[in-house]
């Protein structure tokens, strides 16, 4: 009995074990989730410290390294040396040509135009006979007053006559009238009568004078019916013909020709202020037309204003050109090189070396493997190269596009060429 009694209290106990062993299994499972959750949050939280230290060692490693690469770099740099301007500066300007003489020819005669010799484009010699006109008028005048010549030529010749008597009469009456044989008013007759023909010779000589001179006007009028070329030239106007009325008008003659010279060309050009103080007779010139690309025409400065135009600040500047084989014409225009010697002396610097920044112009140069900025005066503007007078001497190496970061004492080297 006793071990019935056990078995059955192992089977009550076991039965009770077997309905609280359900209730005490999720706790379990509920705490060893909770220690899975806290510990995979701390093994991420670690793993996120221990990346971000890694970025940030790297990043600081980064850095450190950038700076000591930038500390220790030496860029390269390309370099130009200053060079000094030559002594003679070649300046282009813009000139005209014109005739090296020119003559506008009136008529000096009325008259119509008889004969005309030459039209535009002829070339004549100096003395050559242009045009004719026909004067009847004048030459009417011309006779009629060399009729007159010849009567007070007649006149003065009677007067001269007189007076020879005169002197005659009374050299032969002044012993009597000394002597007493004739009276004394005879002798002032003679004596008067006498003065009388001299007074009359004067008068007839003046009247003589007077014509001819009158004459000589009026052949010169005559004269100037033959209309001739003044110089060796070239006909460039005409503006008369055969049978056109020419007006001797000093004010208001009639212009009938128009004469240049062309074996000789003169060019006008106006030289600014910054090459003007090196211009004077002598200075070398070369005168080129767009229109003949194969030709030069070089030349000299002949001759100068002297002064400057208020206005434009220019210096009008001739030179004086040979022109045989009439090449050139007038009123062309042209490009002239002028060869002028340098007043104050200054250096070329190659513009892409200029810096400009809120201190003015500068240049870097290089000495001893480290920069130099400094300022330069620029006088003139050439385009590709600036000349300097200030700043920098002759055999300064600057730096070519210099980078923005460059600043004084900074290191440098000089690139392969």
């Amino acid at each position: 009995m006793n071990d019935d009694r056990t078995r059955d209290e192992s089977v009550v106990l076991t039965h009770r074990q077997t309905q609280n062993a359900p209730k005490r299994r999720p706790k379990a499972r509920r705490r060893r989730g909770g220690r899975l959750v806290a510990l995979g949050a701390f093994s991420l939280l670690t793993a996120g410290v221990a990346l971000g230290a890694a970025r940030h060692y790297m990043q600081h490693q980064q850095v450190m390294t950038t700076a000591e690469h930038e500390r220790d770099f030496v860029p390269s740099v390309r370099v130009a040396t200053v060079e000094a301007t030559p002594g003679i500066v070649s300046v282009v300007l813009p000139g005209t040509t014109a005739a090296f003489r020119k003559a506008n020819i009136y008529a000096r005669a009325t008259g119509y135009i008889s004969k005309r010799n030459v039209d535009i484009g002829d070339r004549v010699k100096k003395d050559e006979l242009l045009a004719t006109l026909a004067v009847p008028e004048l030459d009417d005048q011309i006779s009629q007053n060399e009729a007159t010549l010849t009567q007070l030529q007649a006149s003065l010749a009677q007067a001269r006559a007189n007076l020879r008597l005169a002197m005659v009469t009374w050299d032969r009456d002044r012993p009597l009238v000394k002597e007493g044989w004739a009276t004394e008013q005879q002798g002032t007759v003679d004596i008067e009568t006498q003065r009388a023909q001299e007074a009359a010779v004067n008068v007839s000589q003046s009247n003589v004078a007077a014509q001819e001179n009158l004459l000589r006007v009026l052949r010169q009028n005559r004269d100037y019916a033959l209309v001739v070329a003044p110089f060796d030239g070239v006909i460039t106007q005409r503006n008369v013909d055969v049978g056109s009325l020419a007006q001797g008008n000093v004010n208001s003659g009639t212009f009938m020709f128009e004469i240049m010279q062309k074996d000789v060309i003169r060019v006008w050009v106006y030289v600014p202020q910054d090459a003007a103080f090196g211009v004077a007779p002598g200075v070398d010139a070369v005168v080129r037309v767009p229109e003949l690309p194969d030709r030069e025409f070089p030349g000299k400065v002949t001759r100068i204003a002297d002064a400057q135009q208020s206005g434009t600040r220019t210096l009008l500047t001739e030179i004086d050109l040979p022109n045989p084989d009439f090449a050139l014409r007038s009123g062309v225009y042209c490009m002239v090189e002028l060869k002028v010697p340098r007043k104050t002396p200054s250096l070329m610097v190659p513009a892409e070396a200029i810096i400009f920044n809120s201190d003015g112009l500068q240049v870097a140069v290089v000495k001893y493997g480290k920069t130099e900025i400094r300022k330069v005066r620029v006088t003139r503007d050439l385009g590709t190269r600036v000349e300097v007078d200030a700043g920098v001497k002759q055999g300064d190496r600057v730096i070519l596009n210099p980078q923005v970061n460059l600043v004084e004492g900074s290191k440098v080297q000089l690139a392969a060429q």
